[in-house]
C-alpha cells in the first residue's frame, strides 16, 4: 500500500454538504461522479497527495442509504492506492482478512477498487484501489 488515496464521507446531500467541506478545507470539488453498480453518486476534493469522497445514495436500498440510516452522515471508509490490486487481494486473503469483492471491480476516479469487510478490520471498511490502465 502506497498511501491513503481517499476517506469517503457518507452524506444526505452532496449539495448542501460541499458547502461544509469545501469551505472547511479551503478547496473546491473536481470531479462528480455517478457510481450506478454501488448506487451512490460521488465528489472529490483534493488534499496535498491524499482526496475526500463525498458519497451520497442514489436508491434508497443503496450501502450508503443503509450506512446513513443505522449511523447518520459521517465517515464511511479509507481507500488506500496500491500498485496492484489483485496481488493485495491475494495477499491479504492469505493473511486472513475477509473480503467483500474476490476481484476487482469498476469504482469511482478511474479506479479498480476491492473492499474488505469490517468485521476483519476491528470495525474499518478499507477500500484498496489501484487507478486503471
Amino acid at each position: 500500500m502506497r498511501k491513503i488515496e481517499h476517506i469517503g464521507i457518507a452524506v444526505k446531500s452532496i449539495e448542501e454538504s460541499a458547502k461544509v467541506y469545501e469551505t472547511l478545507l479551503n478547496t473546491d470539488i473536481y470531479k462528480t461522479e455517478a457510481v450506478e453498480s454501488e448506487g451512490v453518486k460521488t465528489a472529490f476534493m483534493r488534499i496535498g497527495q491524499s482526496k475526500i469522497e463525498l458519497l451520497e445514495a442514489t436508491s434508497p436500498d443503496s450501502p450508503i442509504a443503509k450506512f446513513i440510516e443505522k449511523r447518520g452522515e459521517g465517515t464511511h471508509h479509507i481507500a488506500f492506492d496500491v500498485d496492484d490490486i489483485e496481488a493485495e487481494i491475494e495477499r491479504l486473503t492469505n493473511e486472513g482478512f475477509q473480503l467483500i469483492h474476490q476481484t476487482p471491480k469498476n469504482g469511482a476516479d478511474n479506479k479498480l477498487i476491492a473492499f474488505l469487510h469490517p468485521k476483519s478490520t476491528g470495525g474499518l471498511l478499507v477500500e484498496l484501489c489501484q487507478e486503471k490502465p
